[in-house]
Protein backbone atom coordinates (compact mmCIF):
# COMPACT_ATOMS: atom_id res chain seq x y z
CA UNK A 1 0.00 0.00 0.00
CA UNK A 2 1.19 3.64 -0.87
CA UNK A 3 1.13 6.28 2.15
CA UNK A 4 1.30 8.97 -0.94
CA UNK A 5 -2.11 11.28 -1.23
CA UNK A 6 -2.70 11.33 -4.84
CA UNK A 7 -4.13 14.39 -6.31
CA UNK A 8 -7.91 14.80 -6.61
CA UNK A 9 -9.09 15.71 -10.20
CA UNK A 10 -12.09 17.91 -8.97
CA UNK A 11 -12.87 19.64 -5.27
CA UNK A 12 -15.29 21.21 -4.26
CA UNK A 13 -15.31 25.01 -5.12
CA UNK A 14 -15.49 26.07 -1.47
CA UNK A 15 -13.12 23.67 0.05
CA UNK A 16 -10.58 24.88 -2.67
CA UNK A 17 -10.95 28.22 -1.53
CA UNK A 18 -9.98 27.46 2.12
CA UNK A 19 -7.73 25.08 0.95
CA UNK A 20 -6.00 28.50 -0.77
CA UNK A 21 -6.16 30.61 2.17
CA UNK A 22 -9.13 32.85 0.31
CA UNK A 23 -10.83 32.35 3.34
CA UNK A 24 -10.50 31.25 7.02
CA UNK A 25 -13.15 28.84 7.00
CA UNK A 26 -14.65 26.84 4.84
CA UNK A 27 -18.24 28.13 5.85
CA UNK A 28 -16.82 31.97 4.97
CA UNK A 29 -15.82 30.59 1.97
CA UNK A 30 -19.78 29.53 1.18
CA UNK A 31 -20.84 32.38 2.22
CA UNK A 32 -19.02 34.55 0.32
CA UNK A 33 -19.88 32.00 -3.20
CA UNK A 34 -23.50 32.09 -2.26
CA UNK A 35 -23.45 35.97 -1.84
CA UNK A 36 -22.04 36.67 -5.78
CA UNK A 37 -18.72 37.25 -4.55
CA UNK A 38 -16.91 34.56 -6.68
CA UNK A 39 -17.58 34.03 -10.25
CA UNK A 40 -16.44 30.64 -11.28
CA UNK A 41 -15.37 30.84 -15.58
CA UNK A 42 -17.46 34.35 -15.59
CA UNK A 43 -20.43 32.69 -13.79
CA UNK A 44 -21.70 32.69 -10.44
CA UNK A 45 -21.51 29.28 -9.15
CA UNK A 46 -22.49 27.32 -5.50
CA UNK A 47 -20.26 26.10 -3.14
CA UNK A 48 -20.42 22.63 -4.17
CA UNK A 49 -19.43 23.25 -7.68
CA UNK A 50 -16.75 21.17 -8.87
CA UNK A 51 -13.59 23.24 -9.88
CA UNK A 52 -10.63 21.56 -12.05
CA UNK A 53 -7.08 22.50 -12.79
CA UNK A 54 -7.15 25.49 -15.63
CA UNK A 55 -10.66 27.20 -14.18
CA UNK A 56 -10.71 30.53 -13.69
CA UNK A 57 -12.14 32.16 -10.64
CA UNK A 58 -12.81 35.78 -10.19
CA UNK A 59 -12.88 36.77 -6.12
CA UNK A 60 -14.33 40.10 -4.88
CA UNK A 61 -13.14 41.24 -1.74
CA UNK A 62 -13.27 44.37 -0.42
CA UNK A 63 -13.23 47.38 -3.45
CA UNK A 64 -10.05 44.38 -4.47
CA UNK A 65 -11.16 42.16 -7.56
CA UNK A 66 -8.45 39.09 -8.27
CA UNK A 67 -8.21 36.64 -11.13
CA UNK A 68 -6.75 33.36 -10.86
CA UNK A 69 -6.47 30.11 -13.03
CA UNK A 70 -6.16 27.00 -10.81
CA UNK A 71 -2.87 25.21 -11.09
CA UNK A 72 -3.64 22.19 -8.61
CA UNK A 73 -6.01 20.87 -6.27
CA UNK A 74 -5.60 20.11 -3.02
CA UNK A 75 -7.54 18.70 0.30
CA UNK A 76 -5.48 19.84 2.79
CA UNK A 77 -4.84 23.00 3.95
CA UNK A 78 -0.91 23.92 4.12
CA UNK A 79 1.06 26.62 4.97
CA UNK A 80 0.54 30.12 2.67
CA UNK A 81 3.46 28.96 0.18
CA UNK A 82 1.73 25.86 -0.36
CA UNK A 83 -1.27 27.82 -1.15
CA UNK A 84 0.80 29.81 -3.55
CA UNK A 85 1.40 26.48 -5.38
CA UNK A 86 -2.19 25.93 -6.02
CA UNK A 87 -3.30 29.16 -8.16
CA UNK A 88 -1.54 31.69 -10.25
CA UNK A 89 -2.92 35.33 -10.35
CA UNK A 90 -3.31 36.79 -14.05
CA UNK A 91 -1.10 40.11 -15.00
CA UNK A 92 -4.23 42.23 -15.96
CA UNK A 93 -5.38 41.24 -12.14
CA UNK A 94 -1.89 42.15 -10.41
CA UNK A 95 -1.84 45.26 -12.03
CA UNK A 96 -5.13 46.42 -11.11
CA UNK A 97 -5.07 45.57 -7.76
CA UNK A 98 -1.81 47.02 -7.09
CA UNK A 99 -3.27 50.40 -9.31
CA UNK A 100 -6.68 50.79 -6.41
CA UNK A 101 -4.06 49.66 -4.10
CA UNK A 102 -2.14 53.00 -4.78
CA UNK A 103 -5.19 55.13 -5.59
CA UNK A 104 -6.94 54.24 -2.07
CA UNK A 105 -3.47 54.47 -0.32
CA UNK A 106 -3.42 58.45 -2.10
CA UNK A 107 -7.12 59.16 -0.65
CA UNK A 108 -6.61 58.41 2.72
CA UNK A 109 -3.74 60.82 2.44
CA UNK A 110 -5.91 63.25 1.18
CA UNK A 111 -8.02 63.51 4.06
CA UNK A 112 -6.40 65.28 7.14
CA UNK A 113 -8.58 66.50 10.17
CA UNK A 114 -6.40 70.25 11.05
CA UNK A 115 -8.89 71.29 13.43
CA UNK A 116 -9.69 67.94 15.50
CA UNK A 117 -12.80 67.70 17.62
CA UNK A 118 -14.83 70.81 18.05
CA UNK A 119 -15.37 72.78 20.63
CA UNK A 120 -18.36 72.87 23.04
CA UNK A 121 -19.01 76.51 21.68
CA UNK A 122 -18.52 74.78 17.85
CA UNK A 123 -21.18 72.46 18.72
CA UNK A 124 -23.40 74.87 20.53
CA UNK A 125 -23.07 76.86 17.41
CA UNK A 126 -23.67 73.89 15.32
CA UNK A 127 -26.86 72.79 17.00
CA UNK A 128 -28.25 76.73 16.97
CA UNK A 129 -28.13 76.52 12.98
CA UNK A 130 -29.33 73.49 12.97
CA UNK A 131 -32.27 73.95 14.57
CA UNK A 132 -32.22 77.84 12.94
CA UNK A 133 -32.92 75.83 9.27
CA UNK A 134 -34.95 73.09 10.15
CA UNK A 135 -37.71 75.68 11.87
CA UNK A 136 -37.26 77.97 8.38
CA UNK A 137 -38.10 74.95 6.26
CA UNK A 138 -40.69 73.60 8.34
CA UNK A 139 -42.93 77.16 8.21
Amino acid sequence: MSTERSEPDKLRLDQWLWTARFFKTRQLSAKAISGGKIRLNGERAKPAKAVHIGDQLEIKRGPYRTVVIIEALSTCRGSASQAKVLYHETEESITNRETLAGQLHMQSQAVQYDRGKPSKRDRRAMEKLRHSTNSSVES
